[in-house]
């Protein structure tokens, strides 16, 4: 490593100010700061002096995707060979084969997504003269999580230019977003290229002709809206664990918990929010149980919670810091909505089953409006407190 540093040291004169190649000098900085904390610190302004920078804080988010990406590896071999006849009996059954399955389809899906997104943040900050922000180290896990494991890389990677670019630089970057970058990258192929998003056939890669990749939001559930229609769910305990098609990070929510224990443990996530979107749902759901007449408003309110995306959506994409609501009440306020929401548009509007991505866009755009009040409402309290002293004395 001490020849690693010596040589970033030979050659940082040349993408320094006056040198060969200062026109590049993000380039180099972004690679440095990546291999080693960077050795200046803030000397103006409010800050907090800190070990952790904000790169090393994205890859303890990265460290607590490892769980749901390494079983959802795992989930890509073992739906591909069980749509082909194996593994019909003992889940455990080819255990090594299930993975390199699955690690064949998924580590392409990762590569194109890096190379998409970090390439267009680096033109961005050649051409802006800034840094190279570290952000993206996230969103480059985040993407590939939440695709069906058959995307074509081809749509990975023009989501993911588009995220970059329209759901971040042209709000100046990192920091500045106020959507989601990696459900941006969502939204834009849920609506583009909805065949490859949505419906029976996507969630299986090269999948046997006699078998459907059906998930429990995918077209049969959605289809029976219709008063005294009926529908046969997947065992609660299945989908809990994630034995079933879905996105390649989204169906088990036993891995996704364990990353949430890393990400309260380790204050890198706000667990108000989190508990607020399952007490949205939840809530949600069982006002539909109590008024709903079709099968799918009849639906558990537990069901709901281990269904689709909306576990790792209340774990890893609405507590995004950025595009989340700052405050404490604004948190509660934040996670609680999106639960409510979520719940609402997959129930009432099965053409789009996946109501988490809907409703945590639709709240990153309100988060700034929450917090907002709240601190109208603080200020206003205080004002009336004063106002008390002031007549007293």
């Amino acid at each position: 490593m001490k020849a690693l540093r010596n040589f970033l040291d030979k050659i940082k004169p040349r993408f320094e100010k006056g040198g060969k190649f200062e026109k590049l000098h993000s380039t180099f900085e972004a690679f440095e700061s990546f291999l080693y904390v960077p050795n200046r610190v803030t000397s103006i302004g409010s800050h907090i002096r800190d070990a952790n920078d904000s790169k090393r804080t994205m890859i303890v988010v990265v460290l607590a995707l490892v769980p749901a990406l390494l079983f959802g590896m795992w989930n890509i071999g073992y739906q591909h060979n069980l749509s082909v006849g194996v593994n019909e009996i003992d889940w455990l059954s080819g255990l090594w084969p299930n993975l390199w399955h699955g690690f064949l389809v998924l580590f392409p899906l990762i590569v194109v997504a890096y190379v998409a997104g970090l390439g267009t943040e680096f033109v961005f900050a050649q051409i802006r003269g800034h840094e190279v922000a570290e952000g993206f180290l996230v969103s480059g896990i985040l993407i590939p999580l939440i695709m069906p494991p058959d995307v074509p890389l081809w749509m990975v990677a023009v989501a993911t230019i588009f995220a970059v670019i329209f759901g971040k630089e042209v709000f100046g970057g990192t920091g500045m977003n106020i959507l989601n970058p990696a459900l941006t990258a969502r939204a834009f192929l849920f609506f583009a290229y909805p065949k490859n998003m949505s419906g029976d056939k996507v969630w299986i890669t090269d999948q046997g002709d006699a078998v459907s990749g059906a998930t429990p939001l995918g077209d049969a559930l959605a289809s029976t809206t219709t008063p005294g229609s009926s529908l046969t769910l997947p065992d609660t305990m299945d989908m809990f664990y994630g034995f079933l098609p879905g996105s390649i990070g989204e169906t088990s929510t036993l891995a996704i918990l364990l990353g949430a224990v890393i990400l309260i443990f380790t204050g890198m996530a706000s667990w108000r929010i989190m508990l607020s979107v399952f007490a949205g749902g939840l809530l949600m759901g069982y006002i539909f149980n109590l008024t709903g007449s079709t099968a799918y408003m009849q639906i558990s309110p537990l069901d709901h919670m281990v269904m689709g995306g909306f576990a790792f959506g209340a774990v890893f994409m609405a507590t995004d810091p950025v595009t989340a609501s700052q405050t404490k009440k604004g948190k509660y306020i934040y996670g609680f909505l999106i639960g409510f929401f979520a719940i609402m548009v997959r129930v009432i509007n099965p053409a789009y089953p996946e109501g988490m991505m809907l409703a945590i866009l639709l709240m990153n755009v309100f988060a700034p409006l929450i917090d907002h009040y709240v601190i109208q409402v603080n200020i206003k309290r205080r004002r009336k407190r004063w106002a008390v002293v002031e007549t007293a004395e």
